[in-house]
């Protein structure tokens, strides 16, 4: 079965299969760090509200699906190469489900921690959803370009 014999369900499926490529346990890592550090500024800062957490759980957040998404973008290591094939082939449909994740968790983070709206958390969510997808997106083509050369 080609590529072009895929159904849309099928597509989806490959493309949230793709997703578990990235190094996750290296991704947490790095979140936590990041989450922490952002959190120790804004204690020594003195930033105290109600929503002193917002802000460092949305950026590790996005250190944690940007170091996955990329990371499994650039994986040589993987135990399936026929899904790591596919991510290869198609960057950017591989890049949404880490993106629309990231949407999702950062969009219920401003508004449960950080006492936004639905709407303000979810627009505000949008724009490191659509940076992740951008890199994500960049990173796979360039390794897809640099590969058929």
């Amino acid at each position: 079965m080609g590529h072009a014999d895929l159904s849309r369900s099928e597509t989806r499926q490959l493309a949230v299969a793709s997703a578990t490529l990235g190094p996750w346990r290296t991704a947490a890592a790095v979140g936590v760090v990041v989450g922490g550090a952002a959190l120790g500024v804004d204690a020594v800062t003195g930033h105290w509200s109600m929503d002193i957490l917002a802000g460092p759980v949305g950026l590790a957040l996005f250190f944690f699906f940007l170091v996955g998404a990329v990371g499994g973008k650039l994986r040589r290591d993987t135990a399936d190469r026929r899904l790591a094939r596919w991510a290869d082939e198609h960057p950017w449909r591989s890049a949404l489900p880490a993106a629309g994740a990231l949407l999702v968790l950062n969009t219920l983070t401003l508004a449960l921690l950080g006492g936004w709206g639905l709407f303000g958390a979810l627009f505000s969510s949008l724009l490191p959803a659509g940076i992740l997808l951008v890199v994500a997106g960049v990173v796979g083509s360039v390794k897809r370009a640099r590969r058929g050369a």
